[in-house]
């Protein structure tokens, strides 16, 4: 309990000072969100997944990455959009929304053998390089545009100098997030592996629940927050941003540690498919209208409950 509650501290940094200092450098919110925040915001699960790599736990690895996409999908966007209907950009449905899915059969293919190699974790992490690099050329474009729709309207601002100590506060905030988040992730997989000893239960059933809902506390709380704010934008980019990243870079540098992770036919059969079909589902709902109703938001909920209900009653 000591290590997820520190980790989550430690993502508060690293989410906080990234955020901030995307923004003093002019990065646009919907990147905002789906870079900075969403690794910032993932590295709890890169820090558990090379944590219980290191310790020969890789199914654990792997469980929370499925997990994790899961609960992100279906309960904390569910959550948001039954708070408030959610309205989705074109971006996100020609790209992250494909992107995601891409990502998910990836993952499903690469370990239909049964384990990642660490080529598995070249071509995850250069498929994330990327998907970074298009977002990156997409946000240029938008932001041009922008500024010149702005300069025809209004007469253009003076430019006022960097605030060089501010920009060094969010450095210095984001470097000691993640070096908080470094040594919770230890003590948070050696607790998860000697509470699945205890339980006897697997390594991956852990990752899939205590490890995969506790990784996801720094997505619920900015979600959340994003969305009483409205500011839209972040939260969506940070669910899809931290589900594309969570596969791509999260699971890829991970595997790229040991010679290879085992991935546990449970996985293979059951929980990387459900994910798989969890991102399939959001395309029609994605599509239809451009937006997350409430009640579609409701059913995504719903359906979690059903999946953790089934883990707890048919994995224990």
């Amino acid at each position: 309990m000591a290590g997820l509650v520190v980790l989550l501290v430690g993502a508060e940094f690293v989410t906080r000072g990234g955020g901030k200092l995307a923004a003093q450098l002019g990065v646009p919110p919907i990147l905002i969100g789906l870079t900075v925040v969403a690794v910032g915001t993932s590295a709890p699960e890169f820090a558990v997944g090379v944590d219980a790599a290191l310790r020969g736990a890789g199914a654990l690895a792997v469980g929370n990455i499925a997990g994790t996409n899961t609960v992100n999908l279906l309960l904390i966007l569910g959550l948001s959009a039954a708070m408030r209907p959610l309205e989705l950009q074109m971006q996100t449905i020609h790209l992250d929304l494909p992107v995601m899915i891409v990502a998910a059969l990836m993952m499903l293919a690469l370990a239909f053998d049964g384990s990642l190699s660490r080529l598995d974790g070249v071509v995850l992490v250069l498929a994330g390089v990327a998907y970074t690099v298009a977002l990156v050329v997409i946000a240029r474009r938008e932001s041009r545009r922008v500024r010149r729709q702005f300069e025809q309207e209004y007469p253009a601002p003076r430019r006022r100098r960097p605030d060089y100590l501010a920009i060094a506060r969010s450095a210095a905030s984001l470097l000691v997030g993640i070096a908080v988040i470094v040594v919770a992730a230890d003590w948070l997989v050696d607790g998860a592996v000697r509470l699945a000893r205890i339980w006897e239960v697997s390594d991956a059933f852990i990752g899939l629940t205590i490890v995969a809902i506790g990784t996801s506390a720094p997505e619920l709380a900015t979600t959340i927050v994003s969305t009483l704010k409205n500011e839209r934008e972040i939260a969506l980019g940070n669910l899809l941003g931290s589900s594309i990243y969570n596969i791509l870079i999260i699971l890829g540098g991970t595997a790229l540690i040991p010679s290879s992770i085992p991935v546990p036919p449970e996985l293979i059969a059951i929980d990387i498919p459900i994910m798989v079909v969890v991102a399939l589902v959001c395309a029609p709902v994605f599509l239809s209208g451009r937006r997350v109703s409430r009640w579609e938001g409701g059913a995504f909920v719903g359906a979690y409950a059903l999946y953790l209900t089934y883990l707890l009653v048919a994995r224990t």
